[in-house]
């Protein structure tokens, strides 16, 4: 995680690093909600997965969800 800063082997977010996350996500959701057209059914699917996929961020962050941990994108 490229905002995490490690302290041994905790890595720590600072709380205000977080709130600017999900304000940002939180924008851009609005922003793609109101301006661009799309049918109501793929707007909600849409936030559901949005959703979804920060309150996972946000559980493993907090050390709540520790699977995800072994999930790696790339090299």
């Amino acid at each position: 995680m490229a905002l995490a800063r490690e302290t041994g082997k905790v890595k720590v977010m600072p709380l205000i690093q977080i709130l600017e996350v999900l304000i940002v996500v939180g924008v851009l959701l609005w922003l793609v909600n109101r301006f661009i057209p799309m049918q109501g059914t793929i707007k909600s699917i849409l936030n559901g997965v949005v959703i979804i996929a920060v309150v996972l961020w946000l559980l493993n962050v907090f050390g709540l969800f520790h699977s995800l941990s072994g999930i790696h994108i790339g090299k």
